[in-house]
């Protein structure tokens, strides 16, 4: 069955003060630390590769024409950065078990 459920910083903290290698408040610092080199790193505008699990990196966007909802009047939006995330194959695989690989084409010699 899926969980619907949020993970959350606290309780990555607990998962792994669970595992009885650090204390809470040791896991609790371990979690944040690196929180904060991951968004240290994109500020930067650097990559952020996790292996295993994905990479973030920081886009540009341009200024664009764009909408107000509730008024719906145009508006100009201005140009930002965003941060993606893109997930390994290994995630991937992971996420959709029942997804088949399409099968590698035959080598020509």
């Amino acid at each position: 069955m899926i969980s619907l459920a949020t993970l959350t910083k606290a309780q990555i903290v607990e998962d792994l003060f669970a595992q009885n290698l650090f204390t809470k408040n040791e896991s609790a610092q371990i979690i944040e630390t690196l929180f904060e080199l991951i968004k240290q790193s994109l500020e930067e505008g650097d990559e952020v590769l996790i292996s295993r699990f994905g990479k973030f990196s920081v886009s540009k966007k341009t200024q664009r024409r764009g909408r107000n909802p509730q008024t719906r009047e145009p508006l100009i939006l201005a140009p930002r950065r965003v941060v993606t995330f893109k997930c390994s194959t290994i995630l991937r695989e992971k996420i959709n078990p029942e997804v088949q690989k399409p099968p590698m084409p035959a080598r020509r010699k």
